[in-house]
This record gives structure tokens, C-alpha cells and sequence, in this order.
């Protein structure tokens, strides 16, 4: 084929899924609004099955659902029957994706739902299928036509199935209340975990931190720089606020400045006032976005009394491996 030919089958693919996600999302009704608030109210978990295509759709909306906080398995219908019915327990809820209705591994399922009594949501596109008739709750996902000319491959309409499913996860995760820190709890590794990592999960802080008074002087300070070895100190006041820094670069432009006598100076003399703090509930991303903002290597992370809390450097970020 032609390049351009290529490239228009492709847009045409695009076009048809994308007119079938935005179909459904003028057709959300009350079914929508139910299966949100069964799955909220779910004493136990979401167990999600699916055949062909619609089952490897179906793991992918129960990965999507654990890890915005409700918990959730999928199993194969095709295995289910063998041994795996014993995964399903009173209190679940089946969430069945099945485009036609008549899924047969699904359907020879529907009488052991109905026989321990657990609640059954189905996507489907056959709002008059066998499945659809037994649910408690049906999520119309019929689509207008598939991308592919026969209309036998599984193409807009597992791509409707899928983003119904991410809209009930994100529904779901909004109705719940599940934040970032949540998120975050069930995200540690990755990247994803290093971007929800909290200031306060690096900083440093205690006896770590290096600080000074408005009169100390600059020999001192010296010391207490070089044990602390963050490049840096805060500077208190007499109610132990900080009032401002003195880093490293600090330290040679004085030097240039007063020369010899440096020592002679008090930290007040020397510390740049008034620096930029966070707080150690901010994301660390916002510390390396003012570091890199302001071109500086330490931040002072402070309660709202202004009082310290930690000291964040930019090699700490570094360390995470974030950037």
C-alpha cells in the first residue's frame, strides 16, 4: 500500500474509536450512577471477568480499580468452572464484559452468581442479551460500528468497554475519597511512586539540621556548616524562627567582600534573609521544580509557625532517580 493510503486507515481507525468513546460518554445515564455506588458501598472486592479480548480488557480495568483504591481480581469464565468459582466468595461483586451478551463460558457462570447471591454489573452492547437479563445493573457500551470493514474484530467496541471501565475506576476513586497519598501508598515503586513521594519522606531533620543564631559568629558557623555537611545553614532567631541562610556560595561572596575580617562577622552579617521554604507535606517534585526555578541546591522546609521541620538538598532528589 501507499504511505498515504497507510496513514489514512489509520485515521480512520482513530476517527471510529474515538467517536465511539464519545458516543457513550453522551449516553451515561442512571445505570452509570448505580454501579458507582454499589462498587463504593463493596464490602469485599470487584471480581472482573471477561472472555477474549474482553478478558484481557477486563484485567486491565481490575489493575486499574486496585490501584485507585478499590480492591479487585479478575478471573477467566473459561477457568472459573474448574476450580476458580472457589475465588468468589459472598460480598464480591461481578463485573462481566461481554460486547454480545451470550458469552457462553460467562453465561454457564450466571447461575452459581445468582445461587450465592452476589451482585452483577455487566458491560455489554446488547442491552437485551442473556448476561444483560440476569445483571442487577447493565452499562450500555454498543457502539455505532467496529474500525474494521467486516465488523468482526473486537476494535471500537473493546476500546468502549475499556474507557467505560477507566470511568468507573475514576468515579469510583472520586467518590471514595482516594488521594494522592493514598495513591501514592499503593504506588511505591516506579516512577509514579518517586513523583507522589512526600518532602517529608527525604528530608533532613534533628540534630541533622544545621543552624545558627543572628549572633553567631561567622567561625562558628563555619563549624557548624562543615559538621552538618549539607553546604548550608539556617539562621534563628531569639523564638527559634528561621529568618535566613547561609550556603556555600554565601560564604565566598563575603569572603570577597570583607576579605579577613569575615570572621569578625556575626551570621546575621552574612545570611541571605528572608529564603524560600516548603512544607513537608509538598510533593518533592515541587522542591525540585523551586531548586531548579530559583538555581539553588537546599531548601528549609518549615511548620506555619516558621519554625524548622527539615532540610531538604538537592542531592537527596537526586537520589530518587525522579529526574
Amino acid at each position: 500500500m501507499r504511505k498515504d493510503r497507510i496513514i489514512q486507515i489509520g485515521k480512520q481507525v482513530l476517527e471510529i474509536e474515538a467517536k465511539a468513546v464519545n458516543d457513550l460518554s453522551l449516553h451515561l445515564d442512571e445505570s452509570f450512577v448505580q454501579a458507582v455506588e454499589l462498587l463504593s458501598n463493596a464490602k469485599s472486592r470487584v471480581i472482573v471477568t471477561g472472555m477474549g479480548k474482553s478478558g484481557l480488557v477486563g484485567r486491565k480495568i481490575a489493575a486499574t480499580l486496585a490501584s485507585c483504591g478499590t480492591p479487585a481480581m479478575f478471573i477467566h469464565p473459561a477457568e472459573a468452572g474448574h476450580g476458580d468459582l472457589g475465588m468468589i466468595i459472598k460480598n464480591d461483586i461481578l463485573l462481566a464484559i461481554s460486547y454480545s451478551g451470550e458469552t457462553k463460558e460467562i453465561v454457564g457462570l450466571l447461575d452459581f452468581i445468582k445461587r450465592i447471591g452476589i451482585k452483577l454489573i455487566c458491560i455489554t452492547g446488547n442491552k437485551n442479551s442473556k448476561i444483560a437479563k440476569y445483571s442487577d445493573i447493565v452499562l450500555d457500551a454498543k457502539v455505532e460500528k467496529e474500525a474494521e470493514s467486516s465488523g468482526l474484530i473486537p476494535t471500537a467496541s473493546s476500546t468502549a468497554a475499556l474507557a467505560l471501565g477507566d470511568a468507573l475506576a475514576i468515579a469510583l476513586m472520586k467518590e471514595k475519597g482516594f488521594n494522592e497519598e493514598d495513591f501514592a501508598f499503593v504506588h511505591p515503586k516506579g516512577q509514579i511512586g518517586k513523583k507522589l513521594l512526600k518532602i517529608k519522606n527525604l528530608m533532613h531533620k534533628g540534630q541533622q539540621i544545621p543552624c545558627v543564631s543572628l549572633d553567631t559568629p561567622m567561625n562558628h558557623v563555619l563549624k557548624e556548616m562543615s559538621r552538618k555537611k549539607l553546604g548550608m545553614t539556617c539562621v534563628v532567631n531569639k523564638q527559634e524562627k528561621i529568618v535566613g541562610v547561609i550556603t556555600d556560595g554565601d560564604l565566598r561572596r563575603m569572603l570577597q567582600k570583607f576579605g579577613e575580617s569575615l570572621m569578625y562577622k556575626s551570621a546575621q552579617d552574612c545570611m541571605t534573609p528572608n529564603p524560600i521554604t516548603v512544607e513537608k507535606e509538598d510533593l518533592a517534585t515541587k522542591a525540585l521544580n523551586i531548586m531548579e526555578e530559583h538555581k539553588i541546591t537546599s531548601l528549609v522546609i518549615t511548620n506555619k509557625d516558621k519554625k524548622i521541620e527539615g532540610i531538604i538538598h538537592l542531592h537527596d532528589l537526586w537520589r530518587t532517580e525522579m529526574f
